[in-house]
């Protein structure tokens, strides 16, 4: 049964979306389907950018310690980036690589890129030299811009022979770039269209080797528009509730802009919002906490750890949280308790639960506040008015409602391809254009989006399948977990058994025993790991903040096969 909720977030973005309204759908058609589309969105990014910052121009756009940036003043900087380029000779639809932390030296050479034509490709700071190099050498950047620790990686590449921008982006904005500006000069811009690519995207590799997906500068807007329109609907509500917005509106960059969701709904959104944007360069709960008082956060978003750590931070009392009006998370599900708790303790801040994928430039489903309250386990519905989304089997046909198949995506944001990978491009599309997500879930009466584990990542227990993400979340309900993995371990016997790893909260660790006998109070016998191990780091993350479980089953399981052979 649609909610009151549902009714009204479906009747304002009619009004929003309807013929005449600000943003009236059109349609175009891509690759033999007819896809629907926003069409005021401007044509490009140069163009987005140039109208709002006009629009917004003494807006303060970005704040980074003590530097406060207006809108006009990063796009200054920016235009004088492109123009530098083009003037060295970058021809439209050059791959251009940013391989630095979070500052206003990576938005604004971002901006600079992709107003010069070029492909902006963002490289996993994290990443390692050979990791790097792989990732250069795959997408063929011609130039890379590094902050200090990201060029020292890169000299260590032996034989690199692509050019390496070094930008000390600790310095202020208009210093960091005098290296790529101090002699720009004044040559006309490329007038690109919606067709010219525009950003590269690096998957996170949990299903094996890091691709490039590349997205043109359509793919990218429509995505920022589709989620403009939901924040505009939301807006509606409040305002009809008579708790309009006050004041310009905020939030932090707390995850790294090289993931999509930093990139497109936080900081290429914050354009068409005049929103602020207050970056930290580290995540740490309190430091998060001081800044959303100190700069009135109105939104947060980041993955479920980090407003868990602040809903159980011992100093949270200390701060004003209310200005917060959404505590949003992505990449991973959230704990059901967790939601209850958010609502009920964090000042105010409903919880909201998005799920998209760096191929679907971030859209796919949200769920939002009393929703998500009421189907915690749910990723919501499809993100209105783009996204199309389907559950299909083997062959790429639609299941029954209520039937489990692996989710499909299509949408005029989807990417264009994996770079020079036509195999995986082919093999991630459907006949009609559905992305492929290796997501498998369904769908119940009311459209709501259940995930119930990766394609790839069931375990397949002497014929019964476990499902990992259902071990984990049985798992994550001990109150002393912090961090847990699930996968599957060989086995002579069942052919495959779960295993797991367990990082635990301080002064709450558990033996191996005492979590199984939490866990056969909570889950059938045979779903529960045969072995768990105790790490007392942090589990290792992907680029996309996502737990490497691909990484850890390796790990893993060459420690059970030593010791099987040494016993």
């Amino acid at each position: 049964m649609r909610t009151e909720l549902d009714r009204r977030m479906d009747e304002g973005l009619a009004m929003l979306t309807g013929p005449g309204a600000p943003l009236a759908l059109g349609s175009i058609a891509l690759n033999g389907v007819d896809l629907p589309l926003i069409a005021a969105v401007p044509p490009a990014l140069p163009h987005y950018f140039a109208h709002y910052a006009a629009e917004h121009a003494d807006k303060t756009f970005l704040v980074a310690g003590e530097e406060r940036l207006t809108f006009a003043q990063v796009h200054a900087e920016a235009e004088k980036v492109a123009r530098s380029l083009v003037g060295e000779g970058l021809q439209t639809g050059e791959r251009v690589g940013i391989a630095m932390r979070n500052s206003p030296s990576w938005i604004t050479l971002y901006m600079g890129i992709t107003m010069a034509g070029g492909v902006a490709c963002l490289l996993n700071g994290w990443w390692q030299p050979p990791e790097l190099a792989e990732a250069i050498a795959d997408v063929g950047c011609t130039l890379v811009f590094a902050d200090p620790p990201r060029a020292r990686r890169l000299a260590a590449i032996e034989g690199l022979s692509v050019p390496v921008v070094e930008i000390d982006d600790l310095l202020p904005l208009a210093q960091a770039m005098h290296v790529v500006t101090h002699s720009w000069p004044r040559v006309p811009l490329p007038v690109l269209t919606a067709d010219d690519n525009a950003t590269i995207l690096f998957t996170s590799g949990s299903t094996g080797q890091s691709k490039g997906a590349l997205s043109d500068h359509r793919a990218v807007l429509q995505a920022v528009f589709n989620y403009l329109a939901q924040a505009l609907v939301m807006f509606g509500i409040a305002t009809q509730d008579g708790k309009p917005p006050e004041g310009q509106p905020a939030t932090l960059l707390n995850v790294p802009l090289f993931h999509v969701t930093a990139e497109v709904p936080v900081f290429l959104q914050s354009f068409a919002m005049g929103r602020k944007l207050v970056l930290m360069p580290k995540w740490d709960a309190e430091e998060a906490m001081r800044l959303i008082e100190a700069e009135a956060i109105s939104y947060f978003v980041g993955v479920p750890l980090m407003s868990f750590e602040i809903l159980t931070h011992p100093n949270r009392s200390n701060y004003n949280l209310s200005t917060v009006t959404d505590f949003a998370a992505g990449g991973a599900p959230r704990p059901v308790e967790h939601v209850r708790r958010i609502k009920e303790e964090m000042g105010g801040g409903a919880p909201l639960l998005g799920y998209g994928l760096t191929e679907t430039n971030g859209i796919g489903c949200g769920n939002w506040r009393d929703n998500y309250l009421a189907k915690p386990n749910s990723t919501g519905r499809a993100s209105a008015p783009l996204v199309d989304l389907a559950i299909l089997d083997a062959m790429g046909r639609p299941v029954a409602q209520g039937a489990r198949g692996e989710i499909g995506i299509r949408s005029v944001a989807n990417f264009k391809e994996y770079w020079n990978r036509p195999e995986a491009t082919a093999d991630a599309f459907t006949a009609d254009r559905y992305f492929l997500t290796g997501d498998i879930g369904y769908l119940d009466e009311d459209g709501y989006l259940f995930i119930v584990d990766r394609k790839k990542d069931i375990i397949i227990r002497g014929g019964e399948n476990i499902s990992c993400q259902e071990v984990e979340a049985a798992i994550y309900e001990h109150p002393g977990v912090a961090e847990a993995a699930v996968f599957g371990l060989p086995d002579e016997r069942f052919g495959e058994v779960p295993g797991a790893v367990v990082k635990y909260r301080p002064g709450e660790e558990q033996t191996p025993e005492q979590l199984c006998a939490f866990l056969y109070a909570h889950i059938a016998a045979f779903k529960v790991p045969q072995r768990i191990w105790t790490s007392t780091e942090p589990l290792p993350r992907l680029g996309t903040e996502k737990i490497d479980k691909v990484g850890l089953r390796a790990t893993y399981r060459a420690i059970a096969e030593a010791e099987a052979k040494a016993a």
